[in-house]
């Protein structure tokens, strides 16, 4: 080994030459370490499609990395003896290739964290620990933000984001007058709108390779291989922004709440994956989306909803992920114990919504944003399923899901277990959301627009049952005073019969019995 060298470990979600490991990287002294690990392809049922996308893209950054001159010592998962674990895995490279320091960029979930804290008593030499600098927002800086404040809201986040990137900005205020659009952009889609197809990328070598590998070493778990057609290098990343940009932005703010049979993805732009796995930066993305306002190729409620995404919610997740501690996964206000049904994994269930979700994240890996929190989530909740349960499906089943950003979404949003420390309420609905922004429950065997009745749509009476059961917690938010309001005006014989009703439901649940 030269002297004086470093070994420099990258992550399989840190695919960037922007990494701040990778800043004054010299090609002729430091080694970068990468390796397909079974402790992260496993911890939980991470779907295939997951899993052979990450490989993929991380071995066609590694051979990038070889071209342009770096040392790179890759460990792909088939390799004999090869190690389980980061820590196993850099103990191995510091054996062989002996440097000074090992550097590394901060992982996204707090329990390699915990552990990597400490590598360096374990391995008897300096270990840096660097700030992820794609993000936008410091953890110094969310924590000056958050510190003090009763209340921790995403949009005073947001407009903060805004003045610091400048984006659909002029000057202190913001573009058209106001910073959000958000209510110009709930329309339901119909079936007859053109719809934009998603830009697909054929597997080359590598990637079918990594397919194979998949199929014969991750049978059992979750979710349909093929058909693959994710970008797994940086030019095609590109060229799905360029797609997502010129022929689906125009109409994302309009339709972005939109769900519609056998439509999975709308105007959405899919490229959650590449950002999440650093194969295109955040701000250049809303920097593109941005420059598409600025030339009248977008209108503002599009580039300022996608935008929001991404310098709020994405950043502000982020933020809460970090400022709490590591029992935030834990949170579960309303001491839900149920176990998470087994439909979730098989999409056996008459509910229309639910199925119609459940099939598309297991051949794609993906459901938009109202799919997750108001079909699968809401579900969830109304249905009282442990949280924590809920966290580790999603972080399992989709492929853009890292535990940073998918348990605030999950614990704090979605299932409201923080008890309001990150919304300001339940995401609580029945069936007439559904109904109002898809066109599921047409096709439902359950009826939207029966209450109580055996083919009443199960989301009405579990959406009062879990406002009754969980009154103590919830009756004083300010939020929900009006369903409080209209519960307490409704007959005794019918609260009882939707109690019962929600019963039934929970109880066919409990027997493992479709629903």
């Amino acid at each position: 080994m030269v002297s004086g060298a470093r070994l420099i470990l990258i992550l399989g979600d840190q695919l960037s030459r922007d990494m701040s490991s990778l800043e004054g990287v010299r090609k002729t002294k430091d080694v970068i370490v990468m390796g397909e690990l079974a402790d992260e392809a496993s911890y939980v049922n991470h779907h295939k499609k997951k899993i052979a996308f990450l490989f993929s893209a991380m071995r066609h950054f590694a051979e990038a990395l070889k071209k342009d001159g770096f040392s790179v010592d890759y460990q792909p998962y088939d390799q004999k003896g090869a190690a389980r674990s980061f820590r196993d895995l850099v103990k191995a490279a510091v054996g062989e290739h002996e440097p000074e320091c090992v550097i590394v960029t901060e992982p996204g979930e707090r329990r390699l964290m915990d552990d990597m804290k400490g590598w360096e008593k374990a391995l008897g030499l300096p270990v840096e620990i660097r700030e992820d600098e794609r993000f936008i927002c410091s953890h110094a800086e969310f924590r000056d933000w958050a510190e003090g404040r009763k209340t921790l809201r995403m949009e005073y986040f947001y407009r903060e984001m805004r003045r610091k990137t400048g984006l659909l900005m002029e000057g202190d205020d913001p573009v058209g007058g106001q910073w959000n659009f958000d209510k110009e952009n709930r329309k339901p889609a119909n079936a007859d709108l053109f719809m934009p197809r998603v830009r697909r990328f054929k597997p080359d070598a590598v990637t079918k390779s990594v397919i194979e590998l998949t199929n014969e070493r991750f049978s059992d778990h979750f979710g349909d291989l093929e058909p693959f057609g994710f970008a797994v290098t940086r030019k095609d990343a590109l060229k799905a922004l360029d797609h997502f940009v010129e022929c689906a932005l125009p109409l994302f703010g309009d339709y972005q709440d939109a769900m519609l049979q056998g439509e999975n993805f709308l105007y959405h732009s899919l490229l959650s994956f590449y950002i999440n796995a650093g194969l295109i930066g955040p701000l250049e993305v809303c920097r593109r989306v941005a420059d598409a306002y600025d030339r009248a190729d977008a209108p503002l409620n599009a580039a300022e909803g996608f935008i929001r995404q991404i310098i709020g919610w994405r950043e502000y997740m982020r933020g809460i992920y970090w400022f709490h501690d590591g029992d935030y996964v834990r949170q579960n206000v309303f001491g839900c114990e149920r176990a998470l049904p087994d439909f979730y994994w098989t999409a056996e269930t008459d509910m229309a919504c639910v199925r119609a979700a459940v099939t598309q994240t297991r051949e794609e890996a993906y459901a938009h944003h109202i799919q997750r929190l108001m079909v699968t989530g809401t579900f969830a909740m109304l249905a009282g399923i442990d949280p924590y349960e809920v966290h580790e499906w999603y972080l399992g089943v989709y492929a853009d899901a890292y535990e940073w950003v998918e348990a605030p979404n999950v614990i704090g949003m979605s299932q409201y277990a923080d008890g309001g420390a990150l919304a300001s309420k339940p995401y609580a609905a029945s069936g007439a959301y559904i109904n109002r922004m898809s066109d599921y429950c047409k096709g439902c065997a359950y009826k939207v627009s029966k209450k109580t009745e055996e083919d009443a749509c199960p989301f009405n009476a579990l959406y009062w049952d879990f406002l009754a059961r969980n009154a103590r917690a919830l009756k004083g938010n300010p939020r929900m005073a009006q369903m409080y309001r209209t519960w307490e005006r409704m007959k005794p014989d019918v609260k009882k019969a939707y109690r019962a009703r929600a019963q039934g439901l929970l109880k066919r649940l409990d027997d493992g019995k479709r629903i």
